[in-house]
């Protein structure tokens, strides 16, 4: 039977790892389904804020902090993760609350990161306890830091394979004054790309866009001071020129139709493996009829598609010739990654091995 072990000391979980023979399952909100059979570490006693100033646009944080209570102390500021990471648990059916290390450890980026860029992009310094259970720094606390490897940046993504985070220094923005979505519904894939396409190059500032493939309605999101919003609103309306009427959301209604888009709620209630497929945007909606996708959310453009597959389906299945990488992310024994590099392969292998010789910290998640 498998232990669980939960430390709320730094030194106390680099002791546990020195003594360590056997692999271990790092956990921290438990929200992504993964789910080894291995002792597990429960990373939520590292909780806490260690350091907010709000002048900065900086934050450091114990790993184990939720990603609500990161996210309520920012807002209290008028700030935000620019990178507004995708919420999981609903879609995958798990409880739980998102840590802010797993955040980082998963490199989660949602809507935003074809503006703002990725979680790894705001990430400015780590603690971890690597497989030889040292405590290493790498990083710092501000914005402009060089401390020679770039460490943090092999951190962020790596699933918990190179070491275990124990705290996390990041850069955040402040929260827009107004923002606006413009909805067009009643179409297709092929027209949602060419409006999410025509809308991103503009010079109308678009952080947002993405489709709602049940409801045939694509979103396209502007943010910023309330008359530059207004102004961009009608301008970007004017230069689509669409065959068809253009709803507005405004402020807390765009904010309500955003936060349904990061929750997958469209698809939440729904049977089946979440698999996160990345192609060209133009690929998008040929994924969608390859796959005779009736439901599901196309994000970046067409770049990103979620959507529920049956059981038992591979990522060759989904992809077939297209260009591209699919993960199920329901897969309880780690990630399934298509279209692998035997020299990308090689190398991860080779990094790994150095950050964890014993090869304890999460075996086979990334297989």
């Amino acid at each position: 039977m498998s232990q669980t072990f939960k430390f709320k000391d730094e030194q106390d979980l680099a002791r546990f790892v020195q003594e360590r023979v056997d692999p271990v399952f790092i956990t921290g909100g438990q929200t992504r389904g993964v789910d080894l059979e291995y002792d597990r570490v429960d990373m939520t006693g590292l909780s806490g804020i260690v350091d907010y100033e709000p002048g900065a646009l900086t934050m450091v944080a114990k790993a184990g902090t939720t990603l609500q209570n990161v996210e309520e102390v920012l807002k209290a500021e008028g700030q935000q993760l620019a990178f507004e990471p995708t919420i999981l648990n609903t879609a995958l059916g798990t409880s739980g609350a998102s840590t802010i290390g797993g955040v980082f450890a998963t490199n989660a980026s949602g809507t935003r990161r074809i503006q703002a860029g990725a979680a790894r992009d705001f990430l400015l310094g780590v603690r971890y306890v690597d497989g030889h259970g040292n405590v290493i720094k790498n990083g710092g606390r501000v914005m402009k830091n060089v401390t020679g490897y770039d460490i943090v940046k092999l951190m962020a993504g790596s699933w918990g394979t190179l070491g275990l985070l124990s705290e996390v220094s990041f850069k955040v923005l402040p929260m827009p004054a107004a923002q606006a979505t413009l909805v067009v519904s009643g179409i297709n894939a092929d027209v949602a790309v060419d409006v999410m396409t025509a809308s991103l190059n503009t010079a109308f500032d678009v952080n947002g866009v993405a489709y709602d493939i049940a409801a045939q309605c694509a979103y396209v999101r502007l943010e910023g001071f309330e008359q530059s919003v207004k102004y961009r609103t009608k301008s970007l309306i004017d230069t689509l020129a669409v065959d068809r009427e253009i709803a507005v959301l405004e402020n807390d209604d765009s904010a309500a139709a955003w936060s349904n888009i990061r929750l997958l709620t469209a698809i939440s209630n729904q049977s089946g493996d979440l698999w996160k497929i990345s192609v060209r945007p133009t690929d998008g909606p040929e994924i969608v009829q390859k796959l005779s996708l009736a439901s599901g959310i196309m994000d970046w453009s067409g770049g990103l598609i979620w959507a529920k597959m049956d059981a038992g389906k591979t990522a060759r299945d989904i992809l077939g010739d297209i260009s591209g990488h699919a993960i199920n992310l329901s897969a309880k024994t780690g990630l399934k990654f298509s279209n692998a590099n035997p020299a990308l392969a090689h190398l991860q292998g080779a990094i790994r091995k150095k950050f964890d010789p014993k090869g304890i910290f999460n075996p086979s998640i990334m297989g």
